[in-house]
């Protein structure tokens, strides 16, 4: 954050030092005024210090700035100095915000409107750091460290921690609290994950056919889209194909399939998620 190797504008930095305060500022908005008025938690380090502030009397400012430090620390070489710092000014500004928003009181008490407005919120600021290069839970990056020698994933080992601690949520806070819980914690993965890869959701099309060019004259004057025209072979028949690379938008996908098949019955289709498109004359770069 505060030096790259490759160096940054000052207008970039400042809108990234905004960006990434506003969603730190959202994330302890959720935590102290939706999840611990109400007993409900979240996974990973946030939902750790909720636990421990509801054992201990401990601030939870206090509690996750010092359980996320030895995580950022401990993955400082994997994940780089940039990153580290991003994340550590953004756990430092949740930690000042959650202390500051102690005198103001929660005015929503119905178990399901916090459940799915807390978890709405909390994904949206924890959703926001992460699209602008940093972290608020450090249990991500010890996932990332750990799974590299052993079978699991990184999101299996994420799962299984948290199921440790929702499970730990119930003998604390109550099975019923701790189901709410789990309820928030998907609520708030889906809505960070609409922050990271967008609103719009794309799709990557592969085609491949023996009538390339008739469709990337439909393609380009019937959809407006461009397209990646690249060479291939059959791996029974050896022969030569050509296959087209398309990125569309959810709301193309069937009427590009309609112009494939009318064109030819015979082609070959696949349509796959893309998480990130950038550059090109699909859409403006959002970073």
């Amino acid at each position: 954050m505060f030096s790259t190797k490759r160096k940054e504008s000052i207008a970039r930095f400042i809108y990234r030092c905004f960006m990434v305060t506003c969603g730190a500022i959202l994330t302890a908005v959720a935590i102290q005024l939706f999840l611990i008025p109400n007993s409900v938690i979240d996974g990973g380090v946030i939902g750790v210090s909720l636990i421990l502030n509801e054992l201990t009397g401990l601030g939870f400012g206090i509690l996750v700035l010092v359980i996320n430090i030895p995580f950022l620390l401990f993955g400082l070489k994997q994940v780089g100095t940039t990153f580290f710092l991003t994340s550590l000014y953004g756990i430092v500004i949740l930690a000042i915000t959650e202390q500051q928003l102690h005198q103001f009181t929660t005015f929503i008490h119905e178990p399901m409107i916090t459940t799915l407005f807390g978890g709405f919120i909390l994904g949206a600021g924890i959703g926001i750091v992460i699209r602008y290069g940093g972290a608020l839970d450090g249990t991500e990056i010890l996932g990332i460290l750990l799974t590299k020698n052993v079978p699991f994933s990184v999101g299996e080992f994420i799962m299984f921690i948290n199921i440790f601690i929702f499970t730990w949520a119930g003998f604390v806070f109550g099975w019923e609290q701790a189901m709410l819980s789990v309820i928030t914690y998907f609520v708030a993965s889906k809505t960070i994950d609409a922050v990271i890869q967008g609103i719009d959701e794309t799709k990557a099309v592969v085609v491949v056919s023996n009538k390339y060019a008739q469709l990337s004259s439909a393609v380009v004057h019937r959809l407006g889209r461009s397209l990646t025209v690249m060479d291939g072979q059959g791996a029974f028949t050896h022969s030569d194909k050509e296959v087209l690379y398309i990125v569309v938008t959810r709301l193309e996908v069937m009427k590009l399939k309609s112009i494939v098949f009318e064109i030819d019955k015979e082609a070959f289709i696949t349509v796959m998620n893309a998480q990130e498109v950038h550059g090109g004359k699909f859409k403006s770069d959002l970073h």
